[in-house]
């Protein structure tokens, strides 16, 4: 099966992520207003044509604006098309789900130890933190002290920007003697 027929198929939620990829990349897209090819031109503009049919694409766009996740302004004989507060909530999502921390291939012997203190009015935060934590590899030394072992500090401003967390409430240290860490460097496989 080659490629393009695969990006075909691909379901309608793949499209609205790379939709939503394209407009926060971009920032806005402007396409000629006064064309009577729009949905053409959208379909051009967002560099999906290879992938995806014209029809899918101008079915997510008409959803998402539906939805309040895109907005369109007209000035002269442009178009903009723009992520709103909501579609950007909705983007940023998606980045969060796909954040992943690279791993060099020799460990520094520094640990990155990350500690919160998130009160209890924001436990949603808290807890979708600490799920991101996990999920990224972090272990616990404590119930809000957490370990890594590689260079974590921008996916961790990252989750700090994105969960409206501020350095009183989350923050990373770097050190290189945390005590005995040979539990540690087994757990993390490190030599």
């Amino acid at each position: 099966m080659s490629k393009y027929k695969y990006y075909l198929r691909k379901p309608k939620s793949e499209i609205v992520k790379d939709f939503l990829y394209w407009l926060t990349v971009s920032g806005a897209v402007a396409i000629a207003a006064t064309s009577p090819y729009f949905g053409a031109n959208l379909w051009k503009a967002f560099k999906l044509r290879k992938e995806y049919k014209k029809e899918k694409i101008c079915s997510v766009f008409y959803r998402l604006k539906r939805r309040g996740c895109i907005e369109i302004k007209k000035r002269g004989h442009q178009i903009y098309i723009s992520l709103t507060e909501k579609g950007k909530k909705e983007a940023g999502w998606l980045q969060i789900n796909a954040l992943k921390i690279k791993k060099p291939k020799e460990w520094d012997k520094k640990w990155r130890i990350v500690i919160f203190d998130i009160s209890q009015i924001k436990k949603i935060y808290r807890e979708a933190f600490r799920g991101k934590l996990k999920e990224l590899g972090f272990q616990p030394l404590q119930k809000s002290v957490w370990i890594y072992p590689f260079d974590c500090q921008d996916e961790i401003e990252l989750l700090k920007d994105f969960f409206g967390l501020t350095e009183k409430e989350v923050r990373l240290i770097v050190s290189s003697d945390i005590g005995k860490p040979d539990q540690l460097k087994e757990m993390f496989k490190l030599s």
